[in-house]
């Protein structure tokens, strides 16, 4: 792991030591196990089900994204994020993956912790980066390990739907990689995971790809700025990576981001060097905008490698999808050696916390 984010093991550490850092070492992943870490899925209520907790005590889920109406205040939070982790614990599993989305301004999963500030109106490295730290402390401190943080998307004009949410940094990539890096290195600071997002740019989107099916037909000599935030982040070691829903005429003419290996793979992990965990933006989203289920997404991007998929339905549907993406791996539909290179990659990550 790069030194800049050593900080981030010693202090996640201590909140984590609940939950065992990898499965027992003599222990070789079944398939339910390789499918099981895959899975970011959502929770239905206001603490954690007690069929949830079973599935994170067998290892059938990989983390749990927490979304503003699962609690409504800071001990409710605590505790379903305690009772997750115990219950990995108690099955022996890796510890999960509790995540939230802090980015700042409008979009803040925990609305009374920092950020303080949202992405524009930050203009320092130093500034962008305590802000970090004060974000990764308060996750950290509510027992909530992940950020889906920060935006890498470097707008192309005043049209970026992303810069009318007011989710962006600058115009500028430069200064987009500068402040979204010294964000997520605060994270790192105090032990919670950043997420740079949404590979490979959604700067030039003039739609939100949760509502439409997006298709970018920018030339590479276009899309080339958007990459410059994670060729540094991939320097910095950044450890997660969000795959966006957006198609790339470029990269990739049939697939999005989430489900391309040609971007997922050869794009990210060849070209720019990343090593870390990639994982797919909300698939219940991308099915949605394409009136389909989301389960055919979630099988295209297991296929693809991409390691994480991020289901943001109900309990239920989640369920859906393990059982099919389980007996695809039964029937040899899904490489065997990607969830294992991808299993790999996600025990690594935990092994941190």
């Amino acid at each position: 792991m790069p030194v800049r984010f050593a900080a981030a093991a010693l202090a996640a550490a201590a909140l984590l030591s609940i939950a065992p850092a990898t499965a027992p070492a003599s222990a070789t992943p079944s398939l339910k196990h390789l499918i099981g870490q895959k899975l970011v899925v959502s929770m239905d209520g206001h603490a954690p089900s007690a069929a949830l907790l079973d599935r994170a005590r067998r290892g059938r889920i990989g983390g749990v994204l927490i979304h503003k109406w699962n609690f409504s205040s800071a001990s409710e939070l605590r505790s379903i994020a305690a009772k997750l982790q115990q219950a990995a614990a108690d099955g022996e599993q890796p510890p999960l993956l509790i995540a939230v989305d802090q980015e700042g301004g409008e979009v803040k999963t925990v609305s009374w912790i920092p950020p303080t500030l949202a992405p524009p109106e930050i203009d320092s490295a130093d500034t962008a980066r305590s802000q970090g730290r004060k974000t990764g402390a308060g996750l950290v401190g509510l027992g909530i390990n992940t950020d889906f943080a920060p935006v890498a998307d470097v707008p192309a004009s005043t049209s970026s739907f992303m810069y009318q949410q007011g989710r962006t940094w600058s115009f500028s990539a430069r200064k987009t990689s500068r402040l979204a890096n010294a964000f997520a290195l605060g994270l790192g600071d105090k032990g919670a995971l950043a997420t740079m997002k949404h590979f490979p740019g959604l700067g030039l989107a003039t739609k939100n790809t949760d509502d439409f099916v997006v298709h970018i037909g920018a030339a590479n000599s276009q899309l080339a700025p958007g990459l410059r935030p994670y060729r540094r982040a991939v320097a910095d070691g950044v450890p997660l990576v969000m795959l966006s829903n957006a198609l790339y005429r470029a990269y990739d003419r049939s697939h999005a981001a989430g489900w391309s290996r040609a971007i997922g793979t050869t794009l990210l992990r060849g070209r720019l060097g990343f090593e870390g965990v990639t994982i797919t933006d909300s698939l219940d989203g991308a099915a949605g905008a394409r009136g389909i289920p989301t389960t055919p997404l979630a099988l295209k991007a297991a296929k693809a490698g991409t390691d994480m998929l991020l289901l943001t339905g109900s309990e239920a549907s989640s369920r859906s999808v393990f059982h099919t993406l389980l007996e695809a791996a039964k029937t040899g539909r899904i490489p065997v050696q990607r969830l294992t290179a991808s299993y790999d990659r996600i025990v690594a990550l935990k092994a941190t916390l």
